[in-house]
């Protein structure tokens, strides 16, 4: 789908022969350095990455887990797999032949979602990848968090989600998720990933792909990284935890505000901003914050991630949208229903008002 971007004009004056008196500059107010971050986010970057028109090759990996006979079992993740599917290859010219799906219902132990199939579909999806193609990757199951340890994670926690097999060979961290799918992406190739992701412990949980430095609000504008508003948010996760009787999601959001105070969370935010863009075009939604629950829900009378319902609702409904507008419906869509809050990251500043493609 072709893409206008609108160029600047350089102006030019003429220089008046006479000179002129100088004149007191006017005093004006200065914005404030929030807004004036939000304005500036990306500027003067446009050289370092591309934006992808989809148009090249295209391949996708979709993985599914319900975790069935575990103490934790899930029931729509193979639902999501299912819808996901059908509105990506009905609707955006994915063929079967460059698709790998991963379901723990599968006889085939090559098709089963453990560990060592997972990272190898993963190399598969952006293997040869090159500029104008679309990868997507769509994973609902469950995910987790452990104890961050190179400083990039403003909460201090690496988010994972967890293969079928995570128990007897681990689960996949967040960094090692940007190693194998972002880091090798040329400039201009698009990866959409959507993660719907539930924790182990309780069957709720929390993922977000923080290791994109850019997430955006349904105004279209960056979000801006502070100590006040790592703060804020921390004490909200905390109150919705306490509320929940949910001890984990507590912890974790105590540890949040514990950052936030000594500085650290900043830190973090500013050193996943210097290794964590890429000039590839990569497009994150996940369920929820990374401090919040995602719910695996019973919709219509079938169970499915809440995130993969909204995603695909809306867009049947609405099949061209801009980025800005497909968040603010999925949130509208979940609203009151439930708590979390879908988020939309990226690894460049992205012009939220451009239509949503895949």
């Amino acid at each position: 789908m072709p893409r206008d971007y609108d160029e600047e004009e350089n102006e030019s004056q003429e220089e008046n022969e006479e000179e002129q008196p100088e004149e007191e500059p006017e005093e004006s107010e200065e914005a404030p350095e929030e807004d004036q971050e939000e304005r500036d986010a990306g500027e003067g970057q446009e050289d370092l990455w591309s934006y992808s028109t989809c148009s090249g090759n295209k391949k996708a990996v979709f993985i599914g887990i319900n975790y069935a006979g575990s103490a934790a079992p899930l029931n729509g993740c193979h639902n999501d797999v299912d819808n996901l599917h059908t509105y990506v290859t009905e609707n955006w010219g994915y063929g079967d032949a460059e698709i790998k799906i991963l379901l723990d219902n599968d006889e085939d132990e090559e098709t089963q979602p453990t560990r060592e199939n997972i990272t190898a579909a993963l190399n598969w999806l952006v293997e040869g990848a090159s500029q104008n193609d679309a990868l997507f990757l769509h994973y609902s199951g469950h995910g987790g968090h452990q104890q961050d340890t190179d400083g990039d994670e403003h909460d201090g926690t690496d988010e994972t989600i967890c293969p079928v097999d995570y128990e007897e060979n681990g689960q996949i961290v967040d960094d090692e998720l940007h190693e194998i799918l972002v880091k090798p992406l040329p400039r201009g190739c698009r990866l959409t990933v959507i993660f719907d992701c539930c924790h182990s412990g309780s069957g709720l949980g929390f993922l977000v792909f923080k290791d994109l430095p850019y997430t955006y609000n349904t105004d279209g504008l960056v979000k801006v990284s502070s100590s006040a508003g790592h703060s804020i948010e921390a004490l909200k996760a905390a109150m919705q935890a306490h509320s929940a009787g949910d001890d984990d999601a507590l912890a974790l959001a105590a540890r949040h505000l514990s950052l936030a105070a000594t500085g650290e969370a900043d830190a973090a935010h500013e050193l996943t901003k210097a290794t964590r863009t890429s000039p590839a075009d990569v497009i994150f939604l996940s369920g929820c914050k990374d401090i919040q629950t995602s719910a695996d829900a019973s919709i219509g009378g079938e169970a499915t991630g809440a995130l993969s319902h909204a995603f695909v609702k809306t867009l049947t409904e609405t099949s061209e949208q801009s980025y800005k507008d497909l968040l603010g419906n999925i949130r509208q869509i979940l609203e009151g229903e439930y708590s979390q809050i879908p988020q939309l990251s990226s690894s460049h500043p992205i012009d939220t008002s451009l239509t949503f493609i895949i």
